[in-house]
């Protein structure tokens, strides 16, 4: 994001109001609960449907790891885990109120995420997920938000660093 001059000669980086964040985060929420709950009522457990042949499919599938399926079978303490980084997540956005837009769109993308996956933990004891490109792992909206929002969030910090230097 470009600086903006203020009175005095001195720049100022424009943000975004103090709860962006939280807006973001639970929009995000929102519309991960809606399309889970959509595939949970369309597609039965493990069925696929075609939506573009070969390329694009929608597929259940109920993920009881993390990213890519990775630690199945450790629910409880993943549960932990990530209920400790959603409150990381909290702090953090309050924290960075008043920094960069890209900062505050990436902690409200990483947290609405987590939510989303947290809730089915608690709810399913396991992550729903339905987007599948058939060379990638099948995964979800929140999964997406999280991958943004930490690429976002990169991106600031390497940004930082470099105008820092």
């Amino acid at each position: 994001m470009h600086q903006v001059s203020v009175r005095g000669g001195e720049e100022k980086t424009p943000t975004l109001g103090r709860g962006f964040f939280l807006v973001l985060a639970g929009f995000i929420l929102l519309l991960d609960q809606l399309t889970k709950a959509w595939a949970r009522l369309a597609l039965g457990l493990g069925e696929s449907w075609p939506v573009l042949p070969h390329l694009f499919h929608l597929t259940r599938v109920e993920n009881q790891g993390v990213a890519f399926g990775l630690f199945q079978g450790v629910n409880s303490t993943l549960l932990v885990v990530i209920t400790l980084s959603i409150v990381v997540l909290f702090a953090i956005g309050f924290r960075t109120t008043g920094h960069r837009p890209s900062t505050q769109w990436g902690i409200g993308l990483i947290l609405g995420g987590a939510l989303g996956n947290w809730i089915d933990r608690i709810r399913f004891g396991a992550v729903i997920d339905f987007l599948d490109f058939r060379i990638w792992p099948v995964f979800n909206l929140a999964d997406t938000a999280i991958t943004i929002g930490v690429g976002l969030f990169l991106l600031d910090v390497l940004r930082t660093r470099i105008h820092a230097s």
